[in-house]
């Protein structure tokens, strides 16, 4: 075309454009659009932990034998033990002072406040859990000691457990105040009560989920009934137009049955329609088919005289209006 004279267009824009973005639709398909994750009902729940510790894992304490008979002399031996053990405290020796203690719980196993005193050491060694065990021996046998109370709660914020910790500090200033006790409960009650706020949030939002689902269940059990009603209404509906072909009683005259009076209400139909056969009948395409042929036209009938369906059917009414086929 150049060579004579003539010049080429140049290619359409939009046409480079569609193709060019094409390109680049093809190099970097579109990522599906992800649906947002629901947030964890925790997420909005932030405690300051500073001061908690992991728990201790160590093998039991010896808790002694509760059943033991404890003589006066073993009591009075345990007595020193546990001033042994007292002395050792203060001089700082934290596990020198269990022992003794220890040696105390096993010649009286019996006496509370030996459990309170070990739970007191094993505070300050950082052993929160046998802090615990021994509180919980001491409570058993004394419900009432306020001390006991008080180092099982300094042993549950150690861990961590704000509303535990909560309830034997203001227990234990409750039975006997102690300004230690009422500094760490100003310091875990407000942890305590952020807990409690968001768990009762989380439990209100929890019934208000079981509520709605119970509701849809509701709604969707009622509209399924409603759509086997409907259902169940449409199939006597249909069961009913099989019929529509001879109002009045068999228009145009049903054989032998068209001068009988008082068809239109067709008596004597619920007791037809009990016979299994005629419900079978009526339930055989090519026999309806065939009725409503011979309803709207008599003479058609011969078509089906070699069809002992149909005028099986057609005996059994005529049978019951009087008359035969």
């Amino acid at each position: 075309l150049k060579s004579m004279g003539g010049t080429i267009p140049p290619a359409p824009a939009s046409a480079s454009m569609e193709e060019t973005s094409k390109d680049k639709a093809e190099e970097h398909p579109e990522e599906p659009v992800k649906s947002p994750e629901p947030e964890s009902e925790e997420s909005d729940l932030e405690i300051d932990n500073e001061g908690v510790i992991e728990p201790d894992n160590d093998d039991h304490q010896e808790m002694g034998d509760e059943n033991l008979e404890v003589t006066e002399e073993m009591a009075d031996q345990a007595n020193e033990k546990k001033t042994e053990a007292i002395n050792a405290l203060s001089e700082g020796d934290l596990q020198k002072a269990v022992d003794l203690f220890t040696d105390a719980i096993k010649l009286n196993p019996c006496l509370a406040i030996l459990y309170a005193k070990r739970a007191s050491v094993f505070v300050k060694l950082q052993k929160p859990n046998a802090a615990i065990r021994d509180c919980d021996r001491a409570i058993k046998i004394n419900p009432d000691s306020a001390q006991t109370y008080k180092w099982r709660g300094k042993a549950h914020r150690l861990l961590g457990h704000w509303e535990e910790a909560a309830h034997d500090l203001a227990l234990a200033c409750k039975l006997d105040y102690d300004e230690d006790a009422s500094a760490m409960l100003k310091e875990v009650q407000p942890r305590a009560q952020k807990i409690a706020e968001h768990r009762r949030k989380y439990e209100r939002k929890r019934e208000e989920k079981e509520i709605k689902e119970r509701l849809e269940r509701v709604k969707k059990a009622r509209e399924e009934h409603e759509k086997a009603q409907r259902e169940e209404e449409a199939r006597r509906q249909a069961g009913g137009a099989q019929f529509g072909g001879f109002p009045g009683g068999f228009p145009g005259g049903f054989p032998g049955a068209g001068g009988m009076p008082g068809m239109a209400g067709m008596p004597g139909l619920n007791e037809i329609l009990s016979d299994p056969e005629v419900l079978a009948a009526m339930q055989d395409p090519e026999v309806m088919v065939a009725f409503q042929d011979v309803a709207q036209n008599p003479a058609n009938m011969c078509k089906y005289q070699s069809n002992p369906k149909v005028m099986n059917l057609i005996s059994k009414l005529s049978a019951k209006f009087g008359s035969k086929p």
